[in-house]
């Protein structure tokens, strides 16, 4: 209710304006003479007319609101799916930092693996080596530099295979994005 009476003073103070305008323009002889003098305030006749308007001015009021509810509704709504993007995406690099780190911990193993073997290697050739220098036949030496061979030859392979596994997870995901791109 004290929106219309607002409304009504605004539009009577701009009747008013309109009038002390008119006055002049007719004194000047712009103006025709039924054109000044309409009465300062609305009649009854024009109050339907001004609360019309003021009707008309709140139902646009409104619909601008609604509007603007809209905006943010869907502002909400993007930004609710951008977060949900930079979660699953910070998700996806949380994982492969996760797997680098277990294919780097897995080829570390084995790279201790195959030098502790080939020091193991090493050693056991020299005990055969210092045999036969000697005149001596050592079987179990010969044995152990085979077994320490063989154990070399696996570690070796272990350590290749985990480097292969390095290379190959590292590609994975760069050959899945152009699987993707050519794709989509």
């Amino acid at each position: 209710m004290s929106e219309i009476a607002q409304f009504e003073t605004r539009i009577s103070a701009a009747l008013d304006r309109i009038r002390t305008a008119a006055k002049a323009a007719h004194a000047a002889g712009e103006v025709p003479d039924e054109a000044v003098d309409q009465p300062t305030a609305p009649d009854a006749a024009s109050a339907p007319a001004a609360a019309t308007a003021q009707d008309a001015d709140l139902v646009e009021l409104r619909r601008q609101l609604d509007e603007e509810r809209t905006a943010n509704a869907q502002l909400e709504e993007r930004v609710k799916a951008l977060k949900q993007r930079q979660d699953g995406k910070l998700s996806d690099l949380e994982g492969a930092v996760k797997a680098g780190r277990k294919r780097a911990t897995e080829m570390d193993r084995e790279l201790q693996r195959l030098r502790q073997v080939n020091a193991e290697l090493r050693e056991i050739n020299d005990q055969l080596r210092q045999a036969v220098e000697a005149g001596l036949s050592e079987p179990h030496l010969v044995n152990k530099a085979m077994m320490a061979e063989l154990d070399a030859l696996r570690a070796t392979r272990a350590a290749d295979a985990a480097e292969m596994d390095a290379i190959l997870g590292e590609l994975r995901p760069i050959l899945q994005q152009e699987a993707e791109d050519a794709a989509g």
